[in-house]
């Protein structure tokens, strides 16, 4: 069950390593007041061999909220030992990741995707993932793993974590996993997206809820996937690599909220003041060039974009502060691209999900279901 105090995760940033940290999620907050916000997969070693430095792996700004801590592992007792540390910091949600098809991961430990080859360790992972925890928890995973590809395979999955733990929502990422030497980066890439897998998922599972993700770069497709009875979208690379046109109009344009005339400038403003409130928290770190790295793609296709960016890095191998290096390298960017709000959102008529009916996998049966268990 969703927080009440929040608007549901129609819209969601989603998990990405290295990328959504604390410095990102600040950016996306002020851009988004309602998009769902998740961390980076953090290990469960991590969080319990990090117990006496816990803050600068799990505590984040106020602001942040709605936000979702993602956790890996293969390991029981740790899952368990990193959720109860997990939470003194009051994350609104616990997702368990079943869909890292990188090799750091899927190898060693054998964890993220490889786990969906044993729905019933996963089952038990999210059992004491749950009992150590006093909100939601969630599973985030592929449709598939190599050749265990078929929709009645990603069924049994989901009906067996479902059944055997009290998991009820799953983020399912729209593409299978190819755990052949493949980049995470060509995982994104060359298995094909089956949103149909999806949809027929909502049909054979209307008691749970489940968001969609992949391939998804805008509101207008998020607008258009929840059109078609998508329980929620997840948004990766176009939130991080375009952050205002892609966050900045997920509060008017799926929440309905009235525009708040917000500006590049208001952001980078109050980012300065949280940036300049970081450094160096952690000895060495974080330092400018850690807090200023999110801010890459907040001029996106604008005129003095190019420059802005040689500037940067020019200004990176000196600046100290986060003030001197806005004071270098903001000259670049007209004021007409400072002071403008964030526009209309993009319209247009997306009809890649209202295509997917006449496509649908036939019917997961509850014989096959009882199968599984005779």
């Amino acid at each position: 069950m969703v927080a009440a105090r929040y608007l549901p995760p129609w819209f969601s940033v989603a998990p990405m390593m290295e990328w959504t940290d604390n410095h990102y999620r600040t950016l996306a907050r002020l851009i988004s007041k309602h998009a769902w916000l998740y961390t980076e997969m953090l290990a469960a070693e991590t969080i319990v061999f990090q117990k006496g430095n816990l803050d600068r792996f799990l505590a984040y700004t106020p602001e942040q909220h709605p936000i979702v801590l993602q956790i890996g592992g293969s390991n029981l007792e740790n899952l368990a030992k990193a959720t109860e540390l997990a939470n003194a910091y009051s994350y609104d949600e616990i997702n368990f990741n079943c869909g890292c098809p990188s090799p750091r991961v899927a190898g060693h430990g054998c964890f993220g995707v490889r786990l969906m080859l044993d729905p019933k360790f996963v089952a038990e992972a999210m059992s004491v993932i749950a009992a150590n925890s006093d909100v939601p928890v969630s599973v985030k995973c592929r449709i598939g793993v190599d050749n265990h590809d078929s929709y009645n395979e990603l069924c049994d999955f989901i009906y067996k974590v479902s059944s055997q733990s009290p998991t009820r929502h799953f983020i399912i990422h729209a593409r299978k996993a190819l755990l052949n030497g493949i980049s995470p980066a060509d995982n994104r890439k060359i298995p094909p997206l089956k949103y149909e897998y999806y949809y027929a998922l909502l049909r054979d599972f209307p008691d749970l809820r489940f968001t969609i993700n992949g391939g998804i770069n805008g509101v207008n497709e998020v607008n258009a996937a929840r059109g078609e009875g998508a329980h929620g979208v997840m948004v990766g690379r176009a939130a991080y690599h375009n952050p205002w046109n892609t966050l900045g109009h997920v509060d008017t344009a799926v929440y309905g909220v009235p525009p708040t005339n917000l500006t590049r400038r208001q952001v980078l403003e109050k980012y300065q003041a949280y940036g300049e409130s970081e450094l160096r928290k952690y000895g060495l770190k974080p330092n400018v060039r850690d807090v200023i790295r999110p801010l890459f793609g907040l001029f996106h296709s604008e005129p003095g974009n190019g420059l802005w960016k040689r500037k940067a890095d020019a200004a990176l191998l000196h600046c100290t502060t986060v003030k001197s290096f806005f004071e270098e390298t903001l000259v670049a960017i007209p004021d007409s691209v400072l002071d403008a709000t964030v526009g209309e959102a993009p319209s247009g008529s997306i009809d890649t999900f209202s295509k997917l009916s006449g496509l649908l996998p036939p019917p997961y049966s509850e014989r096959e279901q009882e199968a599984l268990y005779a």
